[in-house]
């Protein structure tokens, strides 16, 4: 079975690029099997993303406007990993209430993957929420966050929403098939 497995290579040198306000990109120079390769790339926090189901066979989306791709895109709820001592199931039990007001009971680890392992050091862990309630916030919300628009969608219609590339972000690609292994699994209670 395939396994990703860890490597440690001499990094002979390593500087900041570029310094940004959430992430910075780093210029490495490494000892690599008898040859000497410079890397750039983003060094980034990590961040985590919640694949929230209800009762009803139902995934909450948020819609947010994302600048790079210049296009709305229908996610999950994510953010970065930012607030220090905090551990990954905090951060994302924090993003769903800031992003959405629901918060869940019933949580557990899906899958993580790393969103482009040539150019980011970006991880993200995706969660499973259930047993949700509405709490509600009054947060006040910045940037595109400020115009975040929350739905209940159909499981079946967003996992065709995927296959059909309608949606592309990769938290919510990478979550919603692995959501639907799981209940193709059985593991759905």
């Amino acid at each position: 079975m395939p396994k990703d497995q860890p490597a440690e290579f001499a990094v002979r040198n390593s500087d900041v690029a570029f310094e940004g306000r959430i992430w910075d990109v780093k210029r490495d120079v490494v000892d690599f099997k008898g040859h000497t390769i410079t890397r750039e790339y983003v060094a980034h926090p990590g961040a985590v993303a919640v694949v929230a189901i209800n009762e009803r066979s139902e995934v909450l989306l948020i819609k947010q406007y994302r600048h790079p791709v210049g296009e709305f895109l229908w996610e999950i709820p994510a953010g970065l990993l930012d607030v220090s001592g905090e551990s990954r199931l905090d951060a994302a039990q924090r993003e769903l209430f800031e992003e959405t007001g629901w918060v869940a009971t019933q949580w557990e680890e899906l899958t993580s993957f790393y969103t482009t392992p040539g150019g980011s050091s970006e991880q993200i862990d995706i969660y499973l929420a259930q047993d949700l309630s509405f709490r509600g916030h009054n947060l006040a919300l910045e940037g595109e966050e400020a115009e975040l628009e929350v739905a209940w969608v159909p499981i079946a219609d967003a996992i065709t929403s995927v296959m059909k590339s309608e949606m592309k972000s990769p938290s919510a690609v990478v979550g919603l098939l692995a959501l639907a292994i799981w209940m193709r699994a059985g593991l759905a209670e």
